[in-house]
């Protein structure tokens, strides 16, 4: 099985169905700390609702458009990454962690690894990363990996009745120096 260590006590892999119960768990954890910043079908309820995900990443896995990849810390699945949307040399990645693996740097070394492996195995041109513009943590990642912020789209995310704007950050193949 693949598995990429990240640091001693870390490790990212791809999240499979028999891992939906340790994500339900992990979701549970992490629930109400990314709400506000990832889509709602993101933010699962159940076993059943992981498994629903994870499968949707595993059909994007297999035709080459995404994948759902874990992030587990001393054995415990505390976040991970994801990319999708894969079309004409660009992709979109994401992460997302739960709020006892907030700091630290362990999800900027996740896509970093991450990002080696879209550019050096994948051979894609360009990585985008969005957010939400009041995300601060977010922003802080995109700039650590080296991405340069592209624009703003204007109150296009939704969240509990009220719109946000949209950071569009990207890093090309040529530019990536980890």
């Amino acid at each position: 099985m693949f598995s990429l260590a990240i640091r001693e006590d870390a490790v990212l892999r791809p999240l499979a169905p028999w891992h939906a119960e340790e994500f339900a768990a992990h979701m549970d954890r992490a629930r109400e700390h990314i709400r506000p910043w990832v889509g709602a079908s993101f933010v699962t309820e159940g076993v059943e609702g992981a498994r629903t995900l994870i499968g949707k990443y595993g059909e994007r896995a297999a035709q080459g458009t995404g994948g759902l990849y874990g992030l587990w810390r001393a054995g415990t699945l505390v976040g991970g990454t994801l990319d999708f949307n894969a079309a004409g040399g660009s992709i979109e990645v994401g992460c997302w962690l739960e709020p006892a693996a907030v700091g630290g740097g362990l999800i900027t070394d996740a896509c970093t690894a991450q990002l080696n492996w879209i550019f050096g195995e994948r051979g894609l041109h360009r990585a985008e990363w969005h957010c939400r513009a009041d995300n601060v943590p977010s922003a802080a990642v995109a700039r650590r990996l080296g991405m340069t912020l592209e624009g703003t789209i204007r109150e296009n995310w939704e969240f509990e009745g009220a719109r946000y704007d949209t950071q569009i950050w990207a890093v090309l193949a040529p530019e990536w120096k980890k």
